[in-house]
């Protein structure tokens, strides 16, 4: 089980570094060869699956959302926590948005699935 409090540290600096729109600040959080799966994948990549894996082929796809979001920001609402941990975070157009993180045993993510609201 994953510790509350270091949950809430880990999912303020997840924000931050979002927020700061530095990509290799970003990928500090996340293996080398970590999945990641979105809606947004299908959108903007054309891959059907929804799901990349490794940094190489994540890096153009948040590349692409940071341009065309250049003021993005997200502000942290909630933080679930089990065997993996759960942002729930506003984005920069007023959406919600849940990421559901699973980490390896050195704290780093190797798994994200995104999940985005419609309203």
């Amino acid at each position: 089980m994953i510790d509350p409090t270091w949950a809430r540290q880990f999912a303020k600096d997840w924000i931050d570094s979002w927020n700061s729109h530095d990509l290799d600040r970003i990928f500090s959080h996340y293996a080398d060869d970590f999945e990641m799966s979105s809606p947004l994948i299908v959108e903007r990549m054309k891959e059907n699956s929804g799901t990349l894996k490794g940094k190489a082929a994540i890096r153009p796809y948040w590349q692409i959302g940071l341009d065309a979001f250049p003021p993005l920001k997200f502000e942290l609402i909630d933080v679930f926590v089990g065997v993996g941990i759960t942002l729930y975070y506003r984005r920069t157009n007023g959406k919600t948005a849940a990421e559901t993180l699973i980490l390896n045993t050195q704290h780093q993510i190797i798994k994200g699935m995104a999940h985005h609201s419609r309203a």
